[in-house]
């Protein structure tokens, strides 16, 4: 069953969001051609640890070896960063953050731009985005989770993209992952229904070309099949009494984007 939150719970919930909110933020000025991944991961796992005095949720979390994930181009999600991976002009890079504090995590990730990508790139990140606004603009108390899943499918594939369907949006607390599921694909008026006081993230996965993936030799890249770009975008949602509110919300977005 989906975990509800109590008053307190949310309140921390709406903490550490926040400060998840603030580390992507603060690592947008250093997405620049010529740094690595494994750079981005050390100055974000600095800012989490020592300004936020907070916990970065990835790092040994299953055995995931880093602080963050970063996902670039044709990888999908829990991209390993490293110093092999240097970023260049064109490139597309997912910057994916999860933040502990007082026991309570915060999870959100957007898509980067490296100089000046292709048309199909930037197109593959706006709809993405666009996505997942829909899909959070849905989100009440009542609503089936199998709605979220209908509007994200039915957005890419109007655009001519597809979507992920090995991976899904989750329940998220005390726990990095647990219930309910949200996935990215499926039916209107089916799956469990949304109640006050339930968080969960949104985080649609969107390729350019086909929907398959499989995972690396490290255990962890996602990657698509046909070598297609893929984007993704992800926000932690509340279930308010009339509504929702999304936790991980960044200055650069404005509220009424997602009502």
């Amino acid at each position: 069953m989906a975990n509800i939150k109590s008053a307190s719970e949310i309140e921390k919930m709406k903490i550490s969001g926040n400060l998840a909110s603030r580390v992507l933020e603060m690592i947008g000025a250093y997405v620049k051609p010529g740094i690595s991944t494994a750079e981005l991961d050390q100055i974000c796992h600095d800012y989490i640890v020592n300004e936020l005095k907070a916990i970065p949720s990835p790092l040994n979390y299953r055995g995931f070896p880093k602080s963050i994930c970063t996902s670039i181009n044709h990888q999908v999600c829990h991209g390993i960063p490293s110093n092999e991976k240097i970023l260049k002009n064109g490139d597309i890079i997912n910057i994916d953050i999860t933040v502990c504090k007082n026991d309570f995590h915060g999870d959100t990730s957007k898509m980067f731009f490296i100089g000046e990508p292709s048309i199909l790139a930037k197109r593959l990140c706006q709809v993405t985005r666009e996505c997942m606004i829909k899909a959070i603009q849905l989100v009440k108390p009542g609503l089936h989770v199998g709605d979220i899943g209908a509007v994200i499918q039915e957005h890419a594939l109007k655009n001519n993209f597809t979507v992920v369907k090995d991976y899904c949006g989750h329940g998220i607390g005390r726990n990095f992952h647990e219930s309910p599921q949200i996935l990215h694909y499926g039916i209107k008026n089916t799956g469990i229904i949304l109640k006050e006081g339930m968080t969960f993230t949104i985080e649609p996965m969107i390729n350019s070309g086909k929907e398959e993936t499989k995972v690396l030799g490290d255990g962890w890249t996602v990657v698509t099949r046909d070598r297609s770009l893929s984007a993704q975008f992800e926000h932690t949602i509340l279930v308010t009494k009339k509504g929702h509110e999304v936790l991980t919300i960044r200055n650069e977005e404005n509220v009424s984007e997602f009502e």
